[in-house]
């Protein structure tokens, strides 16, 4: 057997080409693959003393010759290649191993690789002959299967060969990316063409098959982008069942939405229970079990069966309250002690439990509908509440503001209609999903009963008439932010004014489908 070896990924490179050599296999490198092997004492041959020619143009030209792609190419099934094989004393490889350049780490013209890409496609187009190697997580299963069976069988080049294709399509795709976003000989891409290109180029790779999806008769998978990472990825599941769709779902919500409120909340700890991708309840406290209780407490028989999301470490004490409080299907935080762990199983061996670092940003959202998609960028919150314009003759109190951020952060993750009304940084009452904005206040009001009563609301959106925000006036509530921009702004305002209370207008609207 021959084999081709040029990787960027030098991970594991020497034990494979070693445990290749090994199992008898001439190898053959270029450029600093083939230092790598020197280095250790590998045996094998340099591409450009299989080419007669040397590497050119600060590497842009080592590999592509027809010594090496002849001999990735011929279809040993054909006596006319044989022969122009014999003709040009060119021996066939059997195994190309190749990842390529890490364009997404540093978009660059010079990190577009091209001889990369044309030995993985043409040992992946002769999968018949070749067998293509493409990540280092593929070296232990080949060198198992060749030590078995001397090769490696029809299936497996297959399989790899389907994944070759797959890596060069992602590739690609990530370049085209950057060209759309209006890339030009290594400039920044635009912001705004970079959301919006004229095409999109998507390739996402399976990384965890679901428990079912969102009802047990469907199937479903959790995806990542090819060549990106997921802080799903960096996740530790310390005990309880597999996930399943809604599981991810919601788990995502509670974990950024837990880290949206930590960044207005400097010295305090913070925990949001999550049901079906809304708050039950989210708090701010003195200590990791102080804000769990006050969550917990804002709506318990929500909290049957949500997920709890907690931003810090989760020590015993903590995971005696939660075991104590409602059955949760997905624990979440920054991590447990063994004791927590322990205490958590007893409870429900079923729970998952799980470790996870910071979330990454959003980025692009994408909903598909048949053959058609939408897309936007993310919703995030930018205008701070320094630049909250108070549009009331009462002005709010340090307290009232710290209650509104909270409000508003919790609004802003909350199905639309919502309204959401906080009291001493706790997210009391949740009004979510409502056609009518007067209902969605109205709901919010009952879940938090007398904790209404000088309690501060968010309004995801304007108020298009005064009745919702006396929906909450006559609970009590004393604070109102929203983001203004209705024609009937000044009746609400007037309205705001008769009752005493304070409005805050944000001038960004946070809708949630």
């Amino acid at each position: 057997m021959r084999a081709l070896l040029s990787v960027w990924d030098k991970t594991d490179l020497v034990e494979f080409a070693g445990a290749l050599r090994k199992l008898g296999v001439d190898l053959v490198a270029s450029g600093g693959t083939a230092q790598a092997l020197a280095d250790v004492g590998i045996e094998h041959v340099d591409v450009e003393d299989v080419t007669g020619f040397p590497e050119m143009l600060d590497g842009r030209v080592k590999t592509l010759h027809p010594r090496i792609h002849g001999a990735i190419l011929a279809d040993l099934d054909k006596p006319e290649h044989r022969a122009a094989l014999e003709e040009h004393e060119i021996t066939p490889f059997e195994l190309v191993v190749c990842n390529l350049y890490p364009f997404h780490s540093n978009p660059s013209i010079e990190l577009i690789d091209i001889g990369g890409p044309t030995m993985v496609r043409a040992a992946a187009k002769n999968h018949r002959h070749v067998a293509v190697v493409t990540s280092p997580s593929q070296y232990p299963a080949v060198i198992a299967e060749i030590t078995e069976h001397g090769s490696l069988s029809e299936t497996t080049r297959h399989d790899l060969a389907r994944t070759a294709f797959a890596y060069t399509a992602g590739y690609d795709a990530e370049v085209a990316k950057w060209f759309d976003g209006g890339a030009l000989f290594g400039e920044a891409p635009s912001t705004t063409d970079a959301v919006v290109p004229e095409t999109l180029r998507l390739t996402l790779e399976r990384a965890d098959v679901t428990r079912y999806g969102e009802n047990p008769h469907q199937i479903a998978a959790r995806y990542r982008v090819a060549g990106a990472s997921s802080w799903w990825d960096g996740v530790t599941k310390h005990a309880g069942s597999a996930l399943s769709y809604l599981n991810f779902f919601d788990a995502d919500a509670a974990w950024r939405l837990v880290h949206e409120l930590d960044h207005d909340a400097p010295g305090h700890e913070v925990v949001a229970i999550i049901k079906h991708a809304n708050a039950s309840g989210a708090a701010l406290g003195s200590s990791l079990g102080d804000a769990f209780s006050k969550a917990l407490a804002a709506d318990p028989q929500s909290a049957f069966g949500g997920i709890v999301a907690l931003g810090g470490f989760v020590d015993e004490d903590v995971a005696i309250l939660i075991a104590a409080g409602p059955q949760a299907d997905v624990i979440i935080a920054s991590g447990f002690s063994d004791e927590a762990v322990a205490t958590l199983v007893s409870r429900r061996k079923a729970t998952r439990l799980l470790s996870a670092p910071s979330p990454e940003p959003l980025g692009l959202s994408i909903r598909t509908f048949g053959n058609m998609a939408l897309v936007q960028n993310a919703d995030e919150i930018v205008v701070p509440a320094s630049e909250w314009r108070c549009v009331t003759d009462a002005t709010p109190s340090a307290a009232q503001l710290q209650d509104l951020v909270v409000a508003w952060r919790v609004c802003a993750r909350t199905t639309s209609n919502a309204i959401v009304i906080a009291k001493d940084a706790v997210a009391v009452g949740i009004g979510a999903g409502q056609q009518s904005r007067v209902v969605a206040a109205g709901i919010a009001v009952t879940k938090a009963g007398e904790h209404a009563r000088d309690g501060s609301a968010a309004s995801d959106a304007f108020f298009p008439f005064a009745d919702g925000l006396e929906s909450l006036t006559d609970a009590g509530v004393t604070a109102v932010v929203q983001p203004g921009g209705s024609v009937r702004d000044q009746d609400v305002v007037d309205a705001a004014n008769r009752a005493g209370i304070v409005m805050m207008m944000t001038g960004e609207r946070h809708f949630r489908h």
